[in-house]
């Protein structure tokens, strides 16, 4: 992991737990450090967040299926979960992008846009159809409590690939982008989606055998290929990622897996 600068404390084995549970949900953390070197141990725990996000969104879907909900209401329920939970920043973040990259504006100007409290026609349309693909998508699965776990998951492992140390730089000098682009190890972020992966893969295994297993390995290549696309293009628009870009690509990776999986339940 990246260096303790001179002088300050160590980095603790809660740090980055701490840190990706801060960050990325809205659990109330005491004690969270918020230097670059904690940033990038704590990117690396983003699959940790993930996981705590996903088995809440997996438990409301199994309640409710346990109460006989009809499908529509499940998936309504549990695309809901990540959202509340995330503050919907992640959200937020997609329909900025879908903004500042609609407008053709150069980078500096698409930036600008992007940093606007409002949202756009091309924010609201994003949104809309957003959501709508994964509420279809979850109604659609064979599991929708392994496919909420599934793409919480590989939403959040998506983040810890996009901050490794070869990805892309920060567009801006501050913010969440500046703080934690290109802070991850690579080894450890190779580590981190792997391990989700692997957690992925045994959650589709348990609802539905080694198909679900291999669903669940196809939905997250799949889902990390999406988010990477989304880095690359937005580095050569805007010359980097902004705190905005990385919560688009969780979402895209999200939709990716969710869509993934309901595709090959049938």
């Amino acid at each position: 992991m990246n260096a303790t600068p001179p002088g300050a404390p160590r980095i603790t084995i809660t740090d980055g737990p701490r840190f990706a549970l801060a960050t990325l949900t809205v659990l109330p953390v005491r004690g969270v450090r918020w230097d670059r070197a904690v940033a990038g141990v704590g990117m690396a725990c983003a699959p940790v967040a993930g996981l705590v996000v996903g088995v809440a969104a997996a438990a409301v879907a199994w309640f409710l299926g346990t109460l006989d909900a009809g499908p529509a209401l499940v998936a309504v329920a549990a695309a809901a979960v990540p959202a509340v939970l995330s503050r919907g920043l992640h959200l937020d973040g997609l329909a900025d992008v879908a903004d500042g990259l609609g407008s053709g504006r150069p980078a500096p100007g698409a930036l600008a846009v992007m940093k606007r409290s409002d949202i756009g026609p091309f924010g609201v349309v994003t949104l809309v159809f957003t959501l709508a693909a994964q509420i279809a998508a979850l109604a659609e699965a064979a599991s929708p409590p392994a496919a909420a776990l599934v793409a919480a998951l590989v939403s959040r492992a998506a983040l810890t690939w996009a901050c490794r140390a070869s990805g892309p730089p920060p567009a801006r000098p501050d913010g969440l982008g500046a703080t934690v682009a290109r802070a991850v190890p690579l080894p450890a972020a190779a580590v981190a989606v792997a391990g989700a992966c692997a957690v992925a893969a045994g959650a589709g295994a348990l609802t539905g055998g080694v198909a679900g297993a291999l669903a669940a390995c196809c939905a997250t290549v799949l889902a990390l290929s999406a988010a990477e696309a989304l880095l690359r293009h937005c580095r050569r628009r805007l010359g980097g990622v902004t705190g905005d870009v990385l919560g688009a690509a969780a979402e895209v990776a999200a939709t990716v897996a969710l869509v993934t999986l309901a595709v090959t339940a049938g």
